[in-house]
């Protein structure tokens, strides 16, 4: 499935969209370049679990938690080398939890994503409009 978003607003929706269709245990893969909307996205998720606390990117914390409908776990991993270190800070326990694990910069811990992940890409067109393709699950 592919989405053209044309302001963070709509950005938030789909993301409010995909958060209501996720059940406890998914893990969302959120890949684009600094600045895509990645963070963006896993707020309107964020409202869909009923989660009230400001979302912000765990770029310098790693992980960061929320609580709502499912526990929300939001993994930055720009600033990790790979999977050893992922897996050093209890990363790959939250890839087999009950509650909702987003994962930006997933790609550097690839190899250990469950095959139900859900994959979305993020692309930042010429005139700002992103493109944002999700697979893995119906909206």
């Amino acid at each position: 499935m592919q989405i053209i978003s044309k302001s963070a607003q709509e950005t938030i929706e789909l993301g409010r969209r995909l958060g209501s269709v996720c059940k406890g245990g998914s893990v969302i893969s959120l890949r684009g370049s600094l600045g895509a909307g990645k963070t963006v996205l896993a707020k309107g998720i964020a409202q869909a679990l009923e989660i009230n606390e400001a979302i912000v990117s765990p770029t310098f914390t790693l992980i960061q938690e929320y609580e709502g409908k499912y526990k929300l776990f939001h993994m930055d991993l720009y600033r990790l080398s790979g999977t050893d270190e992922f897996e050093m800070i209890g990363g790959e326990e939250m890839l087999y939890g009950k509650g909702i694990t987003l994962i930006e910069w997933s790609e550097k811990i690839q190899e250990m994503l469950p095959d139900s992940t859900i994959y979305v890409d993020i692309s930042i067109m010429p005139n700002q409009e992103r493109v944002i393709t999700i697979e893995g699950i119906e909206l």
